[in-house]
């Protein structure tokens, strides 16, 4: 017993403290978006896997404490509190519900699907073993200066009512926590395409970032490719 509490002493329980379950101040959050996608964390459950004297027990906590955190996670973007994801594609920033958001993964080559009419749709690529549908929103909100599918910088994985769609984006600033009440309403005056596809505004860094309604933007899409 002595020696399973030495072990577990070693054990830093970052995400209590600086991650989705603390107070989100870890820096690796810009990149993995969750806890549950860090080298970090999966280290320590290797770590607590391999224990031969307790393993069982443990896993089944860790398995506990993984749900846990994502059910915190999900529960702040529709309580009063709620916080986003905020990216860059060329001139506009917009951001993304945390709870629809997967990871942010690094740039990949895109393989083009023949006789593909919707210029929106960029291809197929390969996402953790598997091919996701790869959608340009800068081709679909007609966004100025946006980088090339093949030359954006990062990869926002999303998932929404089990489908799981690829955003290539030019930057990731990170979570932004906000309150829900003061998301502005988008001004009828503005022509930007993507405003149909956006739930309001939010004021972050000196920046009017579209906060995105994920639920149209699935249901749009899946209706385009049907």
């Amino acid at each position: 017993m002595a020696e399973l509490m030495r072990e577990d002493a070693a054990i830093d329980d970052c995400w209590n403290r600086i991650g989705v379950r603390g107070d989100s101040s870890c820096p690796e959050l810009r990149t993995h978006v969750r806890c549950l996608n860090c080298p970090t964390y999966a280290s320590d459950a290797m770590q607590l896997l391999d224990r031969a004297a307790a393993s069982q027990d443990l896993a089944r906590e860790w398995a506990e404490s993984a749900r846990a955190a994502e059910r915190e996670v999900d529960a702040k973007d529709f309580g009063h509190h709620a916080s986003a994801l905020v990216f860059r594609i060329g001139e506009e920033w917009l951001a993304l519900a945390t709870g629809v958001v997967q990871e942010v993964a690094d740039a990949r080559p895109v393989h083009t699907l023949p006789h593909q009419r919707n210029r929106a749709i960029a291809g197929v690529l390969n996402i953790r073993g598997a091919l996701r549908i790869c959608v340009s929103l800068a081709q679909l909100f007609q966004i100025g200066g946006a980088a090339a599918k093949d030359a954006a910088k990062h990869l926002l994985v999303a998932m929404h009512e089990g489908q799981t769609l690829v955003f290539p984006v030019d930057e990731v600033a990170g979570v932004h926590r906000y309150d829900a009440d003061a998301v502005a309403a988008v001004p009828t005056t503005l022509a930007h395409a993507s405003t149909q596809y956006t739930r309001g505004l939010l004021d972050w860094c000196g920046h009017k970032v579209g906060l995105l309604d994920h639920g149209l933007l699935f249901y749009a899409l899946n209706r385009s490719m049907t």
